[in-house]
């Protein structure tokens, strides 16, 4: 018997990219460019522009500039961060962090996501659990139930 391993197990513990398969850049399948403005943003930068924006939410309530109590516990925080991505992301596309980092949120036809479609995403965003499940487009679960994608500027 050889030592090489069959082909079968090298594809499925490489993926379907070690078994040739091109499946070309993320957003390919969404009409977006591979590289530059419009393309799809890394998993990086989506993760440091929802921290930052963490930062600011709780940085707001700890200096009292929103009149809630410091050492108040629960869903206030996250609460504050829903507020906050509803009024920025239905209003100007991005959030502070997002704008830092120079992303934003698109509606998959172009422009900018619909109310309805924010609020679906920021929940889900709240839950966190859809945000880490990914699809080859970088897209997580909330992005997909809300049909944006979050791209560069």
């Amino acid at each position: 018997m050889s030592s090489r391993q069959p082909r079968w197990t090298q594809t499925w513990l490489g993926g379907v990219r070690s078994a040739g398969i091109d499946l070309g850049h993320p957003g390919e399948r969404l009409g977006l460019p591979a590289e530059g403005s419009g393309s799809v943003s890394g998993f990086g930068r989506r993760i440091a522009a929802l921290l930052i924006d963490w930062l600011i939410c709780t940085w707001a309530i700890t200096q009292g500039l929103l009149g809630i109590d410091p050492t108040r516990q629960g869903w206030v925080p996250v609460t504050i961060l829903a507020v906050e991505y509803l009024l920025l992301v239905g209003t100007m596309g991005m959030t502070f962090g997002m704008r830092l980092l120079g992303i934003r949120v698109a509606a998959l036809g172009g422009g900018q996501p619909g109310f309805v479609a924010v609020l679906v995403r920021t929940l889900l965003l709240c839950l966190a659990v859809p945000a880490l499940i990914w699809d080859r487009d970088q897209r997580g679960l909330h992005d997909r139930a809300a049909n944006t994608v979050v791209v560069r500027l």
